[in-house]
């Protein structure tokens, strides 16, 4: 038998990760202009790719499990795509070889994306708050002048009383 249907279950994968990379590339542009709307709609449109990842990637053990057995090659864990290379005939080790290297480079330049979007995330959420702390008052309790250190009792003030 034909690696053929794990070759289709790969080139599946191989597009739910490319939609996804694409996903983590607009969700970059998202960040940089601050558009929180934008965002809760990628990481819900994320989520939905996610959860038909890991369906097409149940599919793909399956399909390597059935791919072995043809081969009367049985492991008690889903066989991993290196093994089903490893136990193949030339020819077929050739096609899965190519969507290895292929789902490999692409996983790894989604998982850079989605560091570098987690930094951006990070800075953004640093640089707001220092603009909250910047614009919250700080309460001045000093007991300079006050006999007995009596302390002031503090007064109600806006965001916009603190000093400059």
């Amino acid at each position: 038998m034909s690696a053929s249907a794990l070759v289709a279950t790969l080139g599946k994968l191989y597009k739910l990760n490319k939609s996804l990379f694409d996903l983590s590339a607009k969700k970059t542009d998202v960040i940089k202009s601050g558009d929180m709307e934008g965002l809760d709609h990628l990481l819900k449109d994320e989520q939905k790719h996610i959860t038909a990842i890991n369906m097409v990637e149940n599919e793909r053990q399956r399909e390597s499990a059935d791919y072995l057995k043809t081969m009367d090659l049985l492991t008690e864990e889903p066989p991993t795509l290196s093994q089903c290379i490893e136990y193949s005939p030339p020819g077929d080790q050739e096609v899965l070889r190519d969507w290895q290297i292929q789902l490999t480079d692409l996983v790894s330049q989604l998982k850079e994306r989605n560091e570098l979007n987690q930094k951006l995330i990070y800075q953004s959420l640093q640089f707001v708050n220092m603009n909250l702390s910047a614009m919250q008052p700080q309460d001045q309790q000093s007991t300079y002048g006050r006999p007995n250190g009596e302390k002031k009792a503090p007064a109600q003030r806006s965001i916009f009383d603190s000093q400059a």
